[in-house]
């Protein structure tokens, strides 16, 4: 006969006490650990953007991006299929990408000057109506 194990008791749910109301928020017991993980965050995205500032590499995958213009090229000549080089479709993420990015500057300035950090859509909608129809996007 092997040796014998005791049962355990099925474990009864413990009591809270003094719960705030459902829709409050809850507090934390210790705010340095939250604090910590929020600049180790914080420092983790500075890292990451440095890095892209520093690289030269396109951001967009090479595959999605040649179906997209596939397939714009599609709806624009009625259905004819084009063949396209390899290095067109790379100049064409090159511009795309770049007229993207310098997009993205202009409408984070114009969150800073509105006195948010967050980007909004109303910003870049902004900084495409300031730009006019001479900067591409008629």
């Amino acid at each position: 006969m092997g040796p014998r194990r005791r049962r355990r008791k099925p474990e009864t749910p413990k009591r809270r006490s003094a719960s705030p109301p459902r829709g409050t928020p809850r507090r934390e017991a210790s705010l340095g650990s939250s604090s910590r993980q929020h600049s180790r965050r914080r420092i983790r995205w500075i890292k990451e953007i440095k890095n892209l500032q520093k690289s030269t590499d396109l951001l967009i995958r090479r595959y999605p991006f040649s179906r997209l213009a596939r397939e714009i090229c599609m709806k624009f000549t009625r259905g004819v299929d084009f063949s396209w080089q390899a290095q067109a479709l790379l100049a064409l993420q090159e511009a795309a990408e770049a007229f993207l990015v310098h997009l993205f500057e202009d409408a984070y300035l114009l969150s800073l000057h509105a006195g948010r950090v967050t980007l909004f859509p109303k910003d870049v909608q902004l900084a495409r109506r300031i730009r006019g129809i001479e900067e591409g996007l008629g």
